[in-house]
């Protein structure tokens, strides 16, 4: 009888990779992924530990699936898994907990659970040599967008970060596996692939060809693939200016940064680990506007850290304040056990770690409107992702500087990318019509 799965993924985009990664390696085995309302066989959840809110919700999934689905093999796996194991063990109905260090076995190890009928405790550490593991894919359930795992592991130890514990040392994908994987995206269709990694500007540090992440975007430019590519979160200090020059071209990069700031203060970002001042950090938004004015430039900002006062807080708000950002993620400081800011005196109370992070948010929205009105009445390719909801006759998108957008097109059924003019802002989206049949160019 086929064996039916489900899979759970929490987290990242790198998260994201890998759980597509398990269902094509199922599929293959001779298993079916199990259909929307059916009971399946297996569950395996993808955990998340970034926060503690992350943590409870992986717990919360674990225990989910144990009690909806009896008889059933439930695995746990991912970073929960590989940090704080003996959590997981202790949830009675687990039948398979498994680490990042041994995600590429998970395909055989669920098999072996499944037939043994036994509990399977798979835990490894990460070994200073351990190499990137290759999880070849050609489809994720986003028909428009994929995602690109090229990077592995973190080194940096950001005082407050769980995720080098759960990701090991920087690892890279050879450029040649990444050009592979690009033509097989390519053949499937995808109009954008984001590259993606748990520290990507330390992409090719551990190669021995000398590749950086520049080189491998370099590579991937010369060999004229048919979709756009865009870049997950990168580092102040990991941007430079040839990056900035080949997203600024208009032509296949996107024009779209994701740059975590955490703090404007710079004895919070001591504190932190982080390695770069405000003043620094000004300076990269600032030459990146003035190469590319509608570029969309995102920022995770972190509130309440430990040792953060009021002074430190309006810091923050004022660097962010004062630049052309585009949108704020904003991150309430969560103390991770096992990191050193877990003991660090000056910890804020709860109250006020939420009233600064509401003061973010409320500050991001002024910057995201912001933006929004500077890119009205110019024209910008949308990658369409379907049919809008309240109006079918209209189709729904993101342009290559990551506006949500609502658009009239030329032809009722579209795919891939298209121009659209942004006419006006409603509903939180750009909305605009496709060029060359519906308003001015």
């Amino acid at each position: 009888m086929t064996q039916s799965f489900k899979i759970i993924t929490l987290g990242c985009k790198v998260n994201q990779y890998e759980s597509a990664y398990l269902k094509e390696a199922l599929v293959q085995g001779g298993w079916r992924e199990s259909r929307d309302g059916e009971r399946a066989d297996t569950v395996i959840i993808n955990t998340c530990i970034v926060t503690k809110r992350a943590a409870h919700q992986s717990r919360q999934a674990i225990r989910k699936a144990v009690r909806e689905s009896p008889g059933a093999v439930v695995a746990a796996v991912g970073c929960y898994a590989q940090v704080f194991f003996d959590e997981l063990a202790a949830i009675p109905g687990v039948r398979l907990i498994a680490g990042n260090s041994l995600k590429r076995d998970v395909p055989s190890l669920l098999m072996n659970a499944g037939t043994s009928g036994r509990r399977i405790m798979a835990s490894k550490a990460f070994d200073p040599q351990t190499p990137f593991e290759y999880l070849p894919i050609r489809r994720l359930s986003d028909r428009s967008r994929a995602y690109l795992k090229v990077q592995d592991g973190c080194e940096s130890y950001c005082s407050y970060c769980i995720v080098p514990y759960a990701r090991g040392p920087l690892r890279s994908l050879s450029s040649n596996r990444v050009l592979s994987q690009c033509e097989r995206f390519a053949q499937e269709g995808y109009g954008e692939i984001v590259l993606t990694g748990i520290h990507l500007g330390r992409y090719g540090g551990d190669l021995d060809d000398r590749t950086t992440l520049t080189t491998l975007l370099q590579a991937i430019g010369r060999e004229g693939f048919p979709f756009r590519v865009r870049l997950s979160s990168l580092d102040p200090g990991e941007i430079d200016a040839d990056i900035i020059d080949l997203a600024g071209a208009g032509t296949w990069l996107c024009p779209h940064f994701h740059i975590p700031l955490q703090s404007g203060d710079d004895h919070i970002l001591r504190r932190m680990n982080r390695s770069y001042t405000g003043r620094e950090f000004s300076s990269l938004v600032e030459d990146i506007k003035e190469k590319i004015p509608t570029a969309a430039i995102g920022v995770d900002v972190m509130a309440g850290f430990p040792g953060e006062d009021h002074r430190a807080h309006m810091n923050t708000v004022s660097l962010i304040n004062d630049l052309p950002i585009s949108y704020l993620h904003v991150f309430p400081f969560s103390r991770r056990k096992g990191t050193p800011a877990y003991s660090f005196e000056g910890q804020n109370d709860p109250s006020t770690i939420k009233e600064r992070a509401q003061e973010l948010r409320a500050l991001g929205q002024i910057k995201r409107q912001a933006f929004y009105r500077g890119c009205l009445y110019k024209t910008f390719e949308v990658l369409v992702e379907g049919r809008a909801l309240k109006d079918d006759t209209m189709l729904k998108g993101t342009s290559d500087n990551y506006l949500p957008v609502v658009f009239t097109p030329v032809q009722t059924l579209r795919q891939g990318r298209v121009p659209v003019l942004m006419e006006q802002i409603r509903d939180g989206a750009l909305v605009g019509g496709e060029v060359g049949g519906y308003g001015p160019a």
